[in-house]
């Protein structure tokens, strides 16, 4: 059958959604080999459409909509910062307008919202624990993280040293995302490129990641924090309130855009 799917990209991080409201595609969200090669087959860029995850809008009751999101290599997996944004700009554009949206992902529930500007500010869930690891970070802002603070972010190898991160006897198993941050000339500004498991490779932007980086760069040591944060896809914001060890009200700010859509087929 021939299904219509539509491509967002947020920051550079893009994602292959279909709109699932009517469960047609239910038979790819089944984890099953078949339904895993499926999905990593559409992610694949040469031989599909090509991005770094998948996006399934469902419905769920009592909530605006439920998020399943899947990474590149076709599996299920934790919670993605920028494909949220992506899938509320995605179900704004479905003619679903309003103030506020409340949907289901996988960590929990999510509130954001669609600026007139196509701007989408997406709430995380909180964090109260950020575990040091020599001079780096380990924290889970939805999905886990790994945060190393250095120079010259731009002339890292960050394919190769992220990959070497991820594989490391602690995280191995599970996996775990790699961000390497900058900071910038202001206490408020950083740089994060990072590595994502599940694509295995570097990707423009994490939304989780940069999340994760703005959290461990928090300037004031309880309040209100706003980090601007560049990435090699473009900018986004993050903004918290830290008080001690905990971080709550956590919003992940930036564009999320339409690029394109289609029809593909899939037996």
């Amino acid at each position: 059958m021939n299904y219509s799917f539509y491509k967002y990209q947020g920051t550079g991080n893009d994602f292959v959604i279909f709109d699932n409201r009517d469960g047609m595609l239910d038979r790819i969200a089944t984890g099953s080999p078949e339904a895993t090669e499926i999905i990593r087959s559409l992610c694949d860029r040469r031989f599909g459409i090509g991005a770094d995850g998948l996006m399934l809008l469902n419905r769920h009751p009592g909530y605006d909509f439920e998020m399943k999101y899947y990474n590149a290599d076709g599996r299920e997996s934790t919670m993605c910062g920028n494909g949220g944004r992506c899938l509320v700009r995605f179900a704004h554009d479905l003619g679903l307008v309003q103030t506020e949206y409340r949907f289901l992902a996988i960590d929990g529930p999510h509130e954001a919202t669609v600026d007139f500007d196509g701007t989408v500010a997406l709430k995380m869930q909180d964090v109260s624990e950020v575990r040091q690891n020599g001079n780096d970070f380990v924290l889970n802002t939805g999905s886990p993280h790994f945060v190393h603070f250095t120079t010259e972010v731009l002339k890292k190898d960050i394919a190769r040293i992220g990959r070497e991160i991820r594989n490391s006897a602690p995280f191995a198993k599970e996996g775990i995302n790699v961000n390497f941050v900058e900071q910038g000339p202001d206490s408020d500004e950083i740089t994060v490129r990072t590595y994502e498991r599940g694509v295995e490779d570097e990707t423009l932007s994490c939304g989780t990641g940069v999340t994760a980086a703005a959290l461990v760069s928090a300037h004031h040591e309880n309040g209100f924090n706003h980090v601007d944060v560049k990435t090699l896809g473009g900018h986004l914001s993050v903004e918290y309130e830290k008080h001690g060890s905990n971080y709550t009200n956590i919003w992940l700010i930036g564009p999320a855009v339409r690029v394109f859509e289609g029809t593909i087929e899939i037996k």
